[in-house]
This record gives C-alpha cells, structure tokens and sequence, in this order.
C-alpha cells in the first residue's frame, strides 16, 4: 500500500493516466491524494472530474480556486472564460453529479498517520494546526450545508487579507478561502497579497512567500500544496511540499509517494499557455 500525492491536474488526463502507470497505482491498495484545480486549461477536465470521482475512497482532492469558480459558473453567479476548455464538461449528462460531489469536498485535509497537511495553496503565516482545521471546516460546512450560493456569490474579494481572531461571518470565509486557494505571497506583516504571481527570483523585494514568514506550525508539520506552477524547480523550506510544476503550461505532472519521498513526473504533452 503506497500513499500518492499528485499537483494540480487542469485537464490534463492523459498525463495523468500516464503519471499513475508509472508507479502502477492500484485503488484497490493505494490512496491518491491531489492538490486540487482538477479542471481548468487541460482539454480533458471532464475526465479528470469522473476519474477522480470513480475512485472513491481511495482518492481525496481539496478545493482549488479553479474548482470554486466552476462551483460559481455552474450556479450561475459567474461566467465561463473561454480558455478554461470547460464546455465538453458543461455538455455532460452527469454534470450536476460532477458539480455536487466537487461542493462536498474539503479544503483542507490532515493526515496524521503521515504528519502532513493538504491544502491547495497553503496555511496562513497566523494559524496554527487547530485554526487551519477549524477555518477550513467552516468554509466546507457553508458550501455543504448552507448557503452556498451566497458564499460563492461573495467570495470574490481580496479583503481582508490579515488573520485576525476578531474575523467574523463573511470575512472569516473569505479570508479562509483565499489562504486556502489563492495565496502566494505575503508582505513581512503576514498581509496577503493577490497580484504577484511570479518566481520567487522576480518578486518584489517587500513580498515573502508565505512558506517563508514565521509559523512554527511550518515546522512542526509536513505542508503540501499546489496553485503556484511559477515554483518549478524552486527549492522549498524542509516540510514544504509545492507539487505544481505547470503540466498545463507545457512543463511536467509531479507525484510524490510519501512512504519513501520519491518523486515521478510526466512531462506535458500539450501547452496551455495560460498561466494563473
């Protein structure tokens, strides 16, 4: 039994499958965990929705912010683009299936048989183990049993962007879900920033990458990530896993299997261009 860890997939199925008969994946005996963003650039994301959701038990995705545009698109709070290739998914006979199973998945998930954490984008510089579960578990709570479309209608802000434990009602999700799936950089006050997607040799001077600012929790504690495919081939901090090496951006697929930290990749077969 193996315990695989895969980066965001966008649509890119035949990389994927070509990913898992590498390492001779077996659902039967293993467990697929991936960092979210299945759909989105890739020609295939349909496939990657039904494949992913086939396997059940022995696979577990968290929301991406890709993921919860599609939720928003499909309640029609917000509009497809056109580059995202979403229209064979649109045109699906199972796609309202497709769109409820991807509303009851988590953004965050802990695993602490293997110490790690799971999220799309990362862990805020202010939490600690207790409050990314509990932010992350208030958010899934709302898109599971509440009033999902007020959340998704809303949630497009970058405000706030700093924890406080004085966060309430909206804003506590909001920032929830934009550490959890947008966040890369930080100012040294732990302030989010949204606009600078870069390498981290490009970035401005006063940003950090969040992995970087000072949380003991980024020590204590193996975090797994994807969202940020301009990483590639960046050396990260020990127990800091980024997984995102831009397969849809004409780069590679990663799989890491955690049991013996050895890493598999699939090089892209086609170029999406688009990065974000």
């Amino acid at each position: 039994m193996a315990t695989y860890i895969i980066g965001d997939l966008h649509g890119c199925f035949d990389e994927l499958q070509l990913l898992l008969e590498k390492v001779k994946f077996s659902p039967e005996k293993d467990k697929l965990y991936l960092t979210g963003d299945l759909i989105a650039r890739g020609d295939k994301s349909l496939e990657c929705m039904r494949f992913v959701k086939s396997l059940g038990k022995s696979a577990q995705t968290v929301l991406g912010n890709h993921d919860l545009h599609l939720l928003s698109c499909a309640y029609g709070i917000k509009k497809v683009k056109i580059r995202d290739n979403l229209t064979a998914l649109f045109d699906a006979p199972d796609f309202a299936e497709l769109i409820d199973w991807l509303r009851h998945q988590p953004l965050l998930v802990h695993n602490a048989e293997h110490n790690f954490i799971l999220a799309h984008a990362g862990i805020s510089p202010d939490w600690d183990l207790d409050t990314a579960i509990n932010c992350a578990k208030a958010v899934e709570n709302e898109l599971q049993h509440g009033d999902y479309r007020y959340l998704l209608t809303n949630m497009y802000d970058s405000q706030p962007d700093r924890w406080s434990t004085d966060l309430q009602g909206l804003d506590y999700l909001r920032y929830s879900i934009n550490v959890l799936t947008r966040m890369r950089f930080c100012y040294p006050d732990h302030r989010l920033d949204f606009d600078c997607k870069s390498s981290l040799k490009e970035a401005p001077a006063e940003l950090l990458p969040w992995f970087e600012l000072n949380n003991p929790l980024y020590h204590q504690t193996n975090i797994i990530f994807g969202h940020w495919a301009s990483l590639v081939d960046e050396i990260t901090p020990t127990h800091i896993y980024a997984l995102d090496t831009g397969c849809a951006w004409g780069n590679r697929m990663s799989l890491l299997r955690w049991e013996d930290q050895q890493y598999f990749t699939q090089s892209a077969l086609k170029n999406y261009s688009f990065k974000g």
